[in-house]
């Protein structure tokens, strides 16, 4: 998945409280359609569930933004990864390079002209 969509889908806890304070729609902006539909029909469990989510609904947007957060970490170190092994194969040509280029002058002798 792509890091900025990920990051673009962190919610905010405000913006929950607004929507289960003016619509009731707060699970649908977490992504959890199964568990509005159940509220919308329930009515907030005839308020409990709705009392009970005054309270919850930080840690709910937190458990949310912590799911994408090690979403965004893991493709984060695989890009560090890729990273580290493009820069170790191009160490390794450089010195394979270098190690060529070294073995075939240890045969000439010093100050000889080489003529092709």
């Amino acid at each position: 998945m792509n890091k900025h969509f990920l990051m673009s889908q962190m919610k905010s806890t405000g913006t929950a409280y607004l929507c289960w304070f003016f619509v009731g729609c707060h699970y649908a902006y977490l992504g959890k359609w199964g568990l509005q539909i159940l509220y919308w029909f329930t009515l907030g469990g005839l308020g409990v569930w709705a009392l009970i989510d005054l309270f919850t609904i930080p840690s709910k947007v937190n458990n949310h933004n912590l799911l994408i957060s090690n979403q965004i970490q893991e493709i984060e170190r695989r890009e560090q990864e890729e990273a580290h092994a493009r820069n170790m194969a191009m160490l390794n040509a450089v010195s394979n390079n270098n190690n060529n280029n070294s073995s075939s002058s240890e045969f000439q002798p010093k100050g000889a002209i080489i003529t092709e």
